[in-house]
């Protein structure tokens, strides 16, 4: 093997591991604030993600669909859901192509995953 080719990948190992982590999510205090999918989150969601090429019944995208509880629900047990909305390294940030979502929508959507996704 050559010398310069064990050189370079003994370098590119560490890279390569430390670009695959993912930022933790952050969890909120949510003393008082009890958001449920019917009340709260479909209408961000409606708004904001369950939309025409996004994740709505049609469009699926990534094979997400937000449109509905049952959808919303399995999505949002995924770390990839709360890590996309937050803007976390390692994330795909969400909603695509748009500013990303003010601090007290994060902490309703963040706050309705922690208390189980209530409907």
């Amino acid at each position: 093997m050559n010398k310069n080719y064990l050189f370079a990948l003994v370098l590119a190992i560490p890279f390569l591991f430390t670009q695959c982590k993912k930022d933790a999510v952050e969890t909120f205090d949510c003393v008082g604030i009890s958001p449920t999918y019917t009340t709260d989150v479909k209408t961000i969601l409606d708004v904001r993600c369950a939309t025409t090429g996004c994740h709505s019944a049609a469009s699926k995208s990534e094979g997400i669909d937000l449109s509905s509880y049952t959808g919303a629900k399995s999505a949002s047990s995924k770390a990839d859901f709360l890590g996309a909305i937050q803007h976390k390294s390692g994330y795909k940030a969400m909603p695509q192509g748009s500013a990303k979502l003010d601090d007290a929508t994060i902490k309703i959507l963040s706050c309705w995953v922690q208390n189980g996704s209530p409907q």
